[in-house]
């Protein structure tokens, strides 16, 4: 038994060491890299110094990212999958450049452009925090659109270098940015334009005025996306043990990440009535919830069961950020159509009006009476996050409870 489990461990071992594209052999020589390509310098380039960084962007080792199936509308339709060659557990930033939804549609966010930018950018300076307007980095040509976001996207400045938090020495030419470690890293692809509460695609912009700005804490988007680990950042050359950065940015597709953002409670506020409140507050979350693009949603459903435990009534509200910059409306749907942006302004708008996302530090408050007679119930209640709203809902594959809570009542 223990030379099978031996024999399991060594092939694990060999299946990780040549799914990065090593040799049994260490690598002890210190060839500069080559980063002629800019930004589109592949990953695994860096990932033959950088081991354990590599593999966790691109095999999500040590985190709980779970990347399932996404369908666009219909629940009948194939789930669009990962191919094969990539693990179904990388992070978001090794996938994006194999998202399933079109990073080449035209957006009207993107001035009717391609909205490949963040996909593929070039290399950038770290914008100031306090921008009152973040713009977005040059997008690569797209010849060379390969790999997605990239270590060298984050990490390759304009004049070649590579940014570091710590000076090192390295077969690299290395600068210390020290806006590496702050949000500011993130602002240029996790935001757009001005701030627009309620509107997608506005996580920095979130943190800085509504978490960060009032003191509800003074983490930055790493604290919580890329917590740090006591180790070396190149394995085979002699540096120091130090404090880094886990690259695994767990999100929405992390159940953890997921469950930490929100806390509910329900309340029956008047004694033997039916009158209901639903408090859901954003404690654990930087940012609002949902944040980033209008595809996410979070559903709060709520059932009233008799003592048998039958559902007899259920309410559910939908919290989700705008398309644009006024509230998802069906009363737009039909000036809609002549958008150059229908499609996606469309599946937006069709499913408004509903709940506006709830921000950094709120507690929200949700009220319902529903219509029962005297007797005992029990109230439960569910949060469930959905990374792609617009599809059916019987298709579930892409959505993770979050929270849940329960009440029993009286009514007279």
């Amino acid at each position: 038994m223990k030379t099978q489990r031996n024999i399991f461990l060594l092939g694990v071992v060999a299946l990780l060491i040549t799914g990065l594209g090593y040799t049994a052999e260490k690598k002890t020589t210190a060839t500069p890299p080559d980063f002629s390509k800019g930004t589109a310098t592949s990953a695994e380039t860096c990932g033959e110094c950088h081991i354990a960084i590599y593999r966790e962007y691109a095999m999500g080792f040590g985190g709980d990212i779970n990347y399932k199936g996404i369908v666009y509308q219909s629940a009948k339709d194939n789930p669009l999958r990962l191919p094969p060659k990539a693990s179904t557990s990388a992070t978001a930033h090794a996938l994006s450049g194999l998202d399933p939804f079109p990073v080449h549609a035209r957006n009207i966010e993107n001035s009717g452009k391609s909205c490949n930018v963040c996909h593929f950018p070039l290399s950038f300076e770290i914008p100031d925090l306090e921008n009152l307007e973040i713009g977005r980095p040059k997008p690569r040509p797209t010849n060379q659109e390969s790999g997605g976001v990239n270590c060298a996207s984050c990490h390759l400045t304009p004049e070649g270098k590579i940014r570091a938090p710590h000076k090192v020495e390295s077969p690299h030419q290395t600068v210390v940015d020290p806006k590496i470690h702050t949000s500011a890293m993130c602002a240029y692809c996790h935001s757009v334009g001005k701030r627009v509460p309620g509107k997608q695609t506005q996580t920095f912009l979130e943190w800085r005025d509504d978490f960060y700005k009032p003191e509800l804490g003074k983490q930055q988007c790493q604290d919580c996306h890329m917590p740090r680990t006591l180790r070396k950042t190149a394995e085979d050359f002699d540096v120091p043990v130090r404090a880094v950065s886990r690259h695994l940015w767990t999100g929405g597709h992390s159940p953890q990440r997921v469950r930490s953002a929100l806390n509910m409670v329900i309340v029956q506020p008047n004694e033997n009535r039916a009158d209901l409140e639903f408090h859901v507050m954003n404690l654990g979350a930087g940012h609002s919830v949902p944040s980033g693009s209008n595809r996410r949603g979070l559903y709060l459903i709520a059932d009233v069961q008799d003592n048998k435990g039958k559902v007899l009534v259920t309410k559910e509200w939908m919290f989700a950020p705008w398309y644009g910059d006024r509230p998802d409306d069906r009363s737009f749907l039909e000036e809609d159509k002549k958008r150059p942006d229908a499609l996606s302004a469309i599946q937006a708008d069709a499913q408004g009006p509903h709940e506006l996302t709830i921000r950094a530090g709120e507690g929200r408050i949700l009220n319902w009476t529903p219509k029962l007679a005297p007797g005992e119930y029990t109230v439960k209640a569910r949060l469930v996050y959905d990374l792609n709203r617009y599809n059916e809902r019987s298709f579930t594959d892409d959505q993770t409870e979050s929270n849940n809570a329960v009440l029993s009542v009286t009514l007279k």
